[in-house]
C-alpha cells in the first residue's frame, strides 16, 4: 500500500481544497477528505489507472449525502477568529464573500461542477466522470450554474465596484 500512501501524501492539499470549495467549511472538508480517502483505501487494489476521479466521485457523493442530512444552521459568534500566521485576512473579504455566497446559491450538483471543473480545473470529460453523468448533463448543469452566478446582485454590486 505504498502506492496509496505517495497517493495521499502528493493529492491531499488538492482534495482537502476542493472539499473546502464544497463545504465552505474546513473542518467538515477534513472530516469529507479523511471518509473520502479510507474508502478509497478500502477499494484501493480494484482502482484502474488514474484514481482522481474515483476519489473526487467519493467526496462529491459523500458531500450531497452529508448535505442532505446534516443540520446546516449558523452557530454566531462574537469575536473573528485570529489567524494563526499573523496576516491580515479582512483583504479581499468582499470579493471572496460575495463569490462563496453567490456559490452557496446553487445546488449541490452546480455546485460540485463549478468547483471540479474551475478550482480543481478538471476537464469536463473528467468532471463528468467523477459525478458519474455525460459531458453533456455538465455542460448543462455548468451553464445553469453560470447564468445564476452573472445575474447575482452580491457579485453585479462587487465587481461594479472594482470597476
Amino acid at each position: 500500500m505504498t502506492e496509496f500512501a505517495e497517493y495521499v501524501e502528493q493529492r491531499h492539499e488538492r482534495l482537502l481544497r476542493a472539499a473546502y470549495l464544497l463545504t465552505r467549511d474546513r473542518a467538515i472538508a477534513e472530516d469529507l477528505v479523511q471518509t473520502a480517502l479510507a474508502r478509497a483505501w478500502l477499494a484501493w487494489r480494484r482502482i484502474d489507472g488514474d484514481p482522481d476521479p474515483y476519489v473526487y466521485r467519493i467526496i462529491a457523493n459523500t458531500h450531497a449525502s452529508w448535505w442532505r442530512r446534516r443540520w446546516r444552521r449558523e452557530i454566531p459568534t462574537g469575536e473573528l477568529p485570529e489567524r494563526p500566521d499573523g496576516q491580515d485576512f479582512t483583504s479581499d473579504v468582499g470579493d471572496r464573500d460575495a463569490l462563496w455566497t453567490a456559490i452557496g446559491t446553487l445546488s449541490g450538483r452546480q455546485r460540485a461542477v463549478v468547483v471540479l471543473h474551475y478550482f480543481e480545473q478538471l476537464p469536463l470529460t473528467q468532471v463528468a466522470r467523477v459525478l458519474e453523468c455525460s459531458v453533456g448533463a455538465v455542460k448543462s448543469q455548468l451553464n445553469r450554474a453560470l447564468t445564476r452566478l452573472r445575474v447575482d446582485q452580491g457579485i453585479q454590486e462587487t465587481m461594479g465596484a472594482r470597476r
